[in-house]
């Protein structure tokens, strides 16, 4: 589980069949193999480390479902690790599990992002969204878009702030919501 506070921003390094480098230094501080690392918004988990790089498995299914399968040598990444019980919340609770591709219709302050429509029923006015691992507030819900607002500082610490229309980003929208649907979903279906 994650807080969509990025901790760091490192660089892909590549990959060497399955196994993908990411070069890094404050998430690698308590690395251990086993451990969960967010690579933007990609719930990723650590299989080799070293002091300044970690690796990672990463199966044809997650590259299919995200953009990790587009990084290229260099591209900055966002990081985070997984919460500890003992952490202040300060984003909202996001998974990893990366729900759909969005694309980048305009870019920061106010990034607007189109997303596959029936994801957008997750989505209400100050609610939360995670894009590429960042948590942010949404605002202006239309049937396939919606738009945050990315402080300075988020644009500054984050790679959220270098994204252009036409840039792809991994969307998780609020679990809670997906899972109030579900225990609903009987309930609704009993009342038509």
């Amino acid at each position: 589980m994650f807080t969509g506070l990025v901790e760091e921003v490192g660089t892909y390094e590549g990959h060497d069949g399955d196994r993908h480098r990411i070069k890094a230094s404050l998430v690698l501080e308590d690395a251990r193999i086993g451990a969960s690392i967010s690579v933007n918004g990609s719930c990723l988990t650590v299989v080799a480390c070293a002091p300044e790089y970690w690796e990672a498995d990463v199966t044809a299914e997650t590259l299919s479902r995200t953009t990790l399968g587009l990084l290229e040598p260099g591209d900055p990444v966002n990081l985070e690790r997984a919460v500890r019980a003992s952490d202040r919340l300060g984003g909202h609770i996001a998974q990893g599990h990366v729900d759909a591709i969005g694309e980048v219709l305009a870019a920061p302050p106010e990034l607007r992002i189109r997303i596959p429509s029936e994801l957008t029923r997750y989505c209400v006015d100050k609610g939360s969204i995670t894009v590429d691992g960042v948590s942010l507030t949404i605002f202006d819900v239309s049937h396939d878009t919606f738009t945050v607002a990315v402080i300075p500082h988020t644009s500054k610490v984050t790679t959220i702030g270098r994204r252009l229309p036409g840039d792809k980003v991994n969307i998780e929208v609020d679990i809670a919501a997906k899972q109030i649907e579900k225990l609903l979903r009987p309930y609704i279906a009993n009342l038509r």
